[in-house]
């Protein structure tokens, strides 16, 4: 390569691509980081962290204290079957004790400056169009990006950014990876939420609320959807209020997912004040990546990032943890890549980023996998409510699977459940 102008070029100041950008520049690389929109910005999100993602924050020595602005959560409490049932995150050795709220439109910010406040380059408004490579079939080794304005409008004419590595980091539309022939998996599932925000008294609640019975109509007269509903106080006298329901190919064939949540809402004890009159801002709605549906995550020497794989959990439609997480091992890997002899060492060192997050990731995502065709029964999401609910020992093990929180050794009979589970499962 004649020319470079980084040592790693990150697409996408998101929570995965901000994430790595950190641990790079903190360790000393020289790191261009790419977002096409320009802060702050809004996203598709819940925006709740359970403590797997506050776990990652601490890492990057992200400040998480409320007077830091966050709202911290106790644990999560689940409704159905008309009955509300409370449950703390557990206590583990490996995690910390509590979640957090905080919404994407000022969150995604806060890691894009951290990482900025490293020593990352991060640059606004502008799109990376196009990967390039050396030579026809070689690796990667830049990207071709223009300057955009806040309606992505090309501003300014294309520039060629170079770089011995390439992540790309760049969301669900994952244009990076499509562009090198990595396609999603249309036999792994795709979940489809849509959110709003409404100003309640019920802001501050340290509880974050999951409605696990989402009806296609009037209750007991239609179908259960393989889904739930949230409803997850951001503190600041607002609560962000959605659901996402899960499918082969995303949104079950006749559901309308803005209709589903005005019903849904309907049902909402009138306390939380969820209603039209207190609604800020329009209904949104985004898909979700779920359980490594797009893969491989090394491609051509570019590395998958968070959504870009495909790497939302399909147990509880979390992506936040998943996307730093797979940052900081995306960081890692590329560290030692640059540390690599030759091309041939480099590439040797990259195979490495795909066994990490199959490690880490891949027998719960399998699992997972499982899970989302199973829900997709609505006899078996019935008797799961049904039957599961009332039995604290049961829900117990059901909370430490669903939000992924298993003491990795030793832990109580609940964790070795959960790690022998994953540990069965294939991890591809």
């Amino acid at each position: 390569m004649s020319s470079r102008d980084a040592d790693v070029i990150v697409v996408g100041a998101g929570p995965a691509g901000a994430t790595a950008a950190h641990h790079l520049a903190a360790a000393g690389a020289d790191v261009l980081l790419l977002e096409r929109s320009s802060f702050p910005r809004d996203k598709v999100c819940g925006d709740g962290l359970t403590p797997r993602a506050v776990r990652e924050l601490v890492a990057m020595g992200v400040p998480t204290a409320p007077e830091d602005g966050w709202q911290r959560t106790k644990g999560l409490r689940l409704v159905g079957g008309g009955r509300a049932h409370e449950f703390p995150w557990p206590q583990l050795s490996s995690f910390p004790e509590h979640g957090l709220v905080r919404s994407r439109h000022d969150f995604d910010e806060l890691l894009a400056r951290h990482a900025a406040g490293s020593g990352a380059r991060l640059v606004e408004r502008t799109a990376v169009t196009a990967p390039v490579r050396d030579g026809e079939n070689g690796p990667v080794v830049g990207v071709t990006a223009r300057p955009v304005d806040d309606a992505g409008r090309r501003t300014g004419p294309d520039t060629t950014h170079r770089a011995p590595l390439v992540l790309a980091a760049d969301g669900v539309s994952a244009r990076l990876a499509t562009a090198l022939g990595v396609h999603r998996r249309t036999d792994r599932p795709l979940g489809v939420a849509a959110r709003a925000y409404f100003t309640t008294p019920r802001h501050d609640d340290p509880w974050m609320e999951s409605w696990l019975e989402l009806w296609s109509g009037e209750p007991r007269r239609s179908t259960l959807l393989p889904g739930y509903g949230w409803i997850f106080g951001l503190g600041d006298g607002t609560a962000n209020v959605g659901l996402g329901v899960v499918g082969g190919r995303g949104t079950p064939p006749g559901v309308d997912l803005r209709a589903l949540l005005r019903a849904w809402l309907a049902t909402v004890p009138a306390e939380w004040t969820l209603d039209e009159a207190h609604q800020v801002g329009e209904v949104r709605s985004a898909a979700l990546p779920m359980g490594f549906n797009r893969t491989p995550h090394l491609a051509a020497g570019a590395l998958l990032l968070g959504d870009a794989g495909g790497m939302v959990n399909p147990f509880n439609g979390e992506g936040i943890e998943y996307a730093m997480h797979s940052g900081r091992l995306a960081a890692e890997v590329a560290l030692q890549a640059l540390a690599a002899p030759g091309a041939a060492g480099r590439a040797r060192a990259l195979a490495a980023y795909p066994s990490a997050l199959r490690g880490d990731f891949g027998g719960y995502f399998a699992l997972g996998r499982t899970f989302a065709r199973l829900i997709g029964h609505p006899a078996v999401m019935a008797a799961a409510v049904r039957l599961g609910l009332p039995r604290p020992a049961v829900m117990h093990l059901v909370v430490k699977l669903l939000a992924n929180l298993a003491e990795p050794r030793g832990g109580d009979a609940a964790d070795r459940v959960v790690t022998a589970l994953t540990r069965l499962a294939p991890s591809r």
